[in-house]
């Protein structure tokens, strides 16, 4: 997708520079209102440096969203290393995503609103990235149900869709309405906990 270059810690000093600041020029400006030179002079690069890195608008953006999968599994495999409980795991999961959405709004902000704005992500990007992360959420849920922990009438690949989609809602939710959202990312994450686990644990007796 993107141009190799040498040099790399040069160059990668340059790519996370036009990263960042893209994650800034598209939560003031928005996607569609937003240009590669306004990029190029927030990053403090010529415009033409840009190329070298990305194709165009769509690649940053894409980028970004990779960017983002990378730093969320990073972090979940990272905290669930050497953790065999999965209801500890569901925890740690959730925890994870609202985590990283109260420290990095603008990022959550991008790819929560301006990602679904660009043609090219929705229909032609393979989405590798995400599908590591659900499938992270899907071994979690048949590792419960084989241990007897999670009820086995669910399906994990309904179930992980399902799961995601609450946490995007609530995302959607606190980058719309934040610094004034009146549920912090704590109280989030904690009462999804709960309500996660309670549709997951299979019933005694």
């Amino acid at each position: 997708m993107k141009t190799k270059l040498m040099n790399g810690s040069r160059n990668n000093d340059k790519h996370k520079r036009i990263l960042d600041a893209a994650v800034k020029v598209f939560a003031r400006n928005g996607f569609f209102n937003s240009k590669v030179a306004e990029i190029a002079k927030e990053a403090n690069v010529a415009d033409g440096t840009i190329y070298l890195y990305f194709k165009n608008k769509d690649d940053i953006l894409i980028s970004l969203f990779e960017y983002r999968m990378n730093q969320v599994i990073s972090l979940l495999n990272d905290r669930m290393k050497g953790v065999d409980d999965p209801i500890e795991k569901v925890r740690i999961f959730i925890n994870a995503h609202f985590e990283l959405l109260e420290q990095h709004p603008n990022l959550a902000a991008v790819i929560t609103l301006e990602l679904r704005q660009s043609t090219k992500f929705m229909k032609e990007y393979d989405n590798q990235k995400f599908m590591d992360y659900l499938g992270i959420l899907s071994d979690i849920i048949k590792d419960g149900t084989t241990k007897g922990i999670f009820r086995n009438d669910l399906s994990p690949g309904i179930i992980k869709r399902a799961f995601f989609g609450m946490m995007d809602e609530l995302g959607l939710y606190y980058v719309l309405s934040s610094p004034n959202s009146q549920y912090s990312c704590r109280m989030m994450a904690d009462q999804m906990t709960n309500f996660v686990l309670s549709a997951l644990l299979k019933l005694n007796g």
